[in-house]
């Protein structure tokens, strides 16, 4: 069995990325596991990871935020392992390439434009990705997005070239109207589709509608959903936890009493 000496703890950013990359150097050769894995094996991995992180970011627990930014790092050096070894690209490439592209990307820090505001920023940002070659403002979004997040970025992609609401006034009346096109085409009082295709359709146009109203007024649609979520989970749960503890099972209690609970909760 190999009796390797792991690198001692760092102390500067330098050394601790180095003792990372010695680290995955080490069992990438020697760990059956590691020796294994693919960019393939390992996407799922690093989208389940991705999704941990973004848990301890929402939970606001910094200690677990510290814990996947590191599982989230040895994953990104990972890939740059495995290209290594197929002479595609290092680590090397894969950090000057985000810092050329960044410094490329901020003409206003490490050039001559000036720029008044954020808008300013982002406008040049698109401006200059269709001039390396994106042929389409929306060509950066990835297709694989969930949509409620493909839709913000749309919208921001969008607002970067200047199309756009001039306030958040008509953004509210574009709501109203998607609200009554669905109404058109779903009979809400009998709860039948009159055309269900179509009724789809325009639940998709009212839901991409309150999205952009949420970027206009500053909500994150994506944040808002997770803690309705979160907020709806607690709440049932403690419903659940009183079926229990008075011995009646919740599939046997009445939409009254389960409100009772319901109630309960929400004042918790």
């Amino acid at each position: 069995m190999p009796n390797n000496i792991p690198p001692a703890t760092a102390s500067d950013p330098s050394s601790a990325f180095q003792r990372l990359l010695t680290v995955l150097d080490t069992l990438r050769s020697e760990c059956p596991w590691d020796k294994k894995q693919t960019m393939e094996t390992l996407r799922h991995l690093t989208i389940e990871e991705t999704y941990e992180l973004s848990d301890a970011i929402l939970d606001g627990d910094l200690t677990e935020v510290k814990k996947e930014l590191g599982d989230v790092m040895m994953h990104l050096v990972f890939y740059a392992k495995i290209a290594s070894e197929t002479n595609d690209f290092t680590i090397i490439d894969v950090l000057n390439s985000v810092c050329d592209k960044l410094i490329n990307r901020h003409p206003h820090i490490y050039g001559d434009v000036e720029v008044q505001d954020e808008n300013d920023v982002k406008r040049n940002w698109e401006k200059i990705k269709l001039k390396e070659g994106n042929k389409s403002v929306l060509g950066g979004v990835p297709a694989s997005l969930p949509a409620l997040v493909k839709a913000s970025r749309i919208q921001e992609k969008a607002r970067g070239i200047g199309f756009d609401w001039e306030n958040k006034t008509q953004v509210w009346e574009k709501v109203e109207e998607e609200l009554q096109e669905f109404k058109n085409e779903y009979n809400v009082i009998d709860n039948e589709a009159i055309d269900l295709e179509k009724a789809e359709s325009e639940f998709g146009d009212l839901i991409f509608s309150l999205v952009n109203y949420a970027r206009f007024i500053g909500i994150n649609p994506e944040n808002a959903l997770e803690k309705t979520n979160r907020k709806f989970i607690k709440r049932f749960q403690y419903i659940e936890t009183k079926a229990k503890n008075s011995g009646k099972p919740l599939q046997d209690m009445t939409l009254a009493e389960m409100d009772v609970y319901w109630n309960e909760a929400k004042k918790l």
